[in-house]
């Protein structure tokens, strides 16, 4: 790619889109069209010499043309999502992300001059009769069938992975998915309802050094296992992907397989404490068990993520303190 060419990255007010904005620019793009349906206030951050489109519905097909048109390359981060507590009870507004990526695949068609068009898939697209578990098997690409998703969220996600598949034999369009295991890391959602195990762990363990409390909410028992990756890692391996031959779905996920019990020791021993632990059993937890297979991926790139859990959850943890401190001090924070 020439660094004029114009790439425009879908759900940029978001975490991970985000960050790959300010990692693209960093890099030398000159022409990168960052987009989200939320106000510029509302976005986890913003990357000075970008253009920014805010208030863009991308579930409106007239809004996707508009933002394709010229563009070589496609990021398309952008969907209705949060952890457990969000998507077991937010299915309906979860599938109608399948929308953005219709309409981003057939813009890419037809106004666009899109050389590569990169979909964020997610694990929950993995049958979930695998994943009853906690020493599950890692999941390897091949394992999404015979299809049982995650309801809502997963089924959205191995739809459009088939929209894209279809687009590339069909249209000729350049398609990489990769399939996301659990991304953590700075400038993401820490607090409302959509944050995911990392953040909400940090959190917890933040606000019961703040107030005094001894204690921490756990949901389930804390048994089930989860593999999670660092942001930089997955921003890695998305641009591998995307300027890859590499057609097919491809996991892109840590494969250090931990309890949520292991993760809150491994805040509480960041943060030099110990909490009483209070498992709410009948709290959202998804399935039992998770894991990332690499065995693609280390061989059709010869890498894969593995920044250490702890390390990267240091950084995490700095991060969302300053952002707690922040708001506790009365300054504007996005959550």
């Amino acid at each position: 790619m020439n660094k004029t060419d114009r790439i425009v990255i879908a759900g940029a007010g978001g975490f991970i889109a985000g960050s790959m904005v300010s990692r693209l620019a960093g890099e030398g793009f000159t022409n990168i069209c960052a987009v989200d349906i939320k106000p510029i206030e509302q976005w986890y951050q913003t990357t000075e010499g970008v253009e920014n489109v805010s208030d863009c519905d991308l579930k409106e097909k007239d809004n996707c043309y508009g933002v394709a048109k010229d563009a070589v390359e496609i990021h398309n981060f952008a969907a209705d999502m949060g952890g457990m507590g969000f998507i077991e009870s937010h299915k309906a507004e979860c599938m109608l992300s399948v929308l953005i990526n219709t309409h981003l695949l057939m813009a890419a068609r037809d106004v666009g001059k899109v050389q590569r068009y990169f979909y964020a898939s997610s694990a929950c697209a993995y049958n979930t009769t695998l994943q009853k578990d906690t020493s599950v098997t890692a999941l390897k690409e091949s394992d999404a069938y015979p299809a049982m998703a995650e309801d809502g969220y997963g089924w959205e996600k191995l739809f459009s992975e088939r929209m894209c598949r279809h687009f590339r034999e069909d249209y000729g369009i350049e398609t990489r998915v990769a399939r996301f295991h659990n991304v953590y890391g700075p400038f993401g959602t820490w607090d409302g309802g959509r944050e995911k195990a990392p953040a909400a762990i940090s959190r917890k363990v933040i606000d019961a050094l703040d107030k005094g409390n001894d204690q921490i909410e756990i949901w389930g028992d804390g048994e089930q296992t989860r593999s999670f990756m660092y942001i930089d890692d997955c921003l890695e391996g998305v641009l591998k992907l995307t300027r890859s031959d590499h057609a097919d779905p491809i996991n892109i996920g840590s494969s250090e397989l931990v309890s949520i019990n292991t993760l809150v020791d491994i805040v509480e021993n960041i943060a030099s404490v110990k909490l009483n632990r209070n498992y709410k059993l009948d709290a959202p937890k998804g399935v039992r068990g998770r894991n990332s297979d690499n065995t693609l991926i280390k061989q059709v790139f010869g890498w894969e993520p593995s920044l250490p859990l702890r390390e990267g959850m240091v950084k995490n943890y700095d991060w969302i303190k300053t952002q707690y401190e922040a708001r506790k001090a009365g300054e504007t924070v996005v959550e």
